[in-house]
């Protein structure tokens, strides 16, 4: 039998069976020469090696944005219902690493909280971006207190922190937050009737920057992205100067406190300046938008 019938082919490999224009014309072109047979292993095989690199390349993606997705995705594939079996297992490992991360010198900051200090959003307890060392949840916590008792009614809303597991695994995008020992603080806004409480300019409390002069010149590679295009959608808030130049004292005068990360126009603007207080470079994402520290 010749290659002519892509019935039969599909019928020897059902679900194997993968098209690309070009090649199959040339297999069914008068001069072919190729049995059914190898034609469907021909075909059958791209059919596989895309499914196997479409499974690795979500396989690293969920890793990289969740430290655990990856194990979830591959479990799920034993099952029928993949995303189905993904959603359940990646909840379950989630769940299980609360109880785990300890055992690695980690511990969760509950999305569930509602006192001084709270996550900003859902999101980064959903993707596992919500852990650090217990001297920083014990920093933050301090922290948040202090603000509480200056200004109440204050909430502190903390943005990425660290994943639950080994030093060294990247955060992205961050370039440092891989060892349990730094966390992102949201600005405290305000609008024209005062402070608000829990309040952020974006969704996720990131890329809405607060514009000023920068010595900083266009280079490439770099993480120090504007976001030019997505500003004019981020709610019409200003930062409330007390409350932030407030918390940059507070964590520039706690000894546990290494460094802390602002852009230094904000530094100048509310009047914080320390040794502590610096800047991060020009490669490093922007921090006109959120504070960051770090231990030391």
């Amino acid at each position: 039998m010749t290659c002519t019938s892509l019935l039969d082919c599909r019928a020897l490999w059902p679900g194997f069976f993968f098209v690309v224009r070009g090649d199959l014309k040339s297999a069914l072109s008068p001069n072919c020469k190729l049995s059914i047979v190898d034609f469907c292993l021909r075909f059958g095989h791209q059919s596989a090696m895309f499914r196997y690199l479409l499974h690795f390349a979500v396989i690293v993606i969920l890793t990289l944005l969740t430290q655990v997705g990856g194990i979830a995705w591959l479990l799920a594939l034993a099952f029928r219902r993949t995303l189905l079996a993904f959603a359940v297992i990646y909840f379950a490992l989630s769940v299980v690493t609360v109880w785990i991360a300890p055992s690695f010198g980690r511990v969760a900051l509950s999305c569930f909280d509602s006192g001084p200090l709270a996550m900003q959003s859902w999101m980064y307890c959903a993707l596992n971006r919500n852990y650090m060392t217990p001297e920083l949840s014990e920093v933050l916590m301090d922290t948040a207190e202090e603000m509480e008792r200056r200004y109440p009614g204050t909430s502190t809303l903390v943005l990425d922190a660290n994943f639950p597991f080994f030093d060294g695994f990247p955060l992205l995008p961050h370039l440092s937050h891989d060892d349990g020992e730094k966390a992102d603080l949201a600005f405290y806004y305000a609008d024209a009737s005062g402070y608000l409480p829990g309040a952020v300019r974006s969704p996720i409390g990131y890329f809405a920057f607060e514009q000023g002069p920068t010595h900083c010149q266009p280079a490439w590679p770099t993480l120090r992205w504007d976001f030019d295009a997505l500003q004019s959608l981020w709610r019409d808030y200003g930062i409330e100067p007390e409350r932030n130049r407030a918390v940059l004292e507070v964590l520039s005068n706690d000894p546990r406190v290494g460094r802390v990360f602002v852009e230094p126009h904000l530094v100048e603007s509310l009047g914080a300046g320390s040794e502590r207080i610096g800047f991060q470079g020009c490669r490093a994402a922007r921090h006109d938008d959120h504070i960051h520290m770090q231990l030391r």
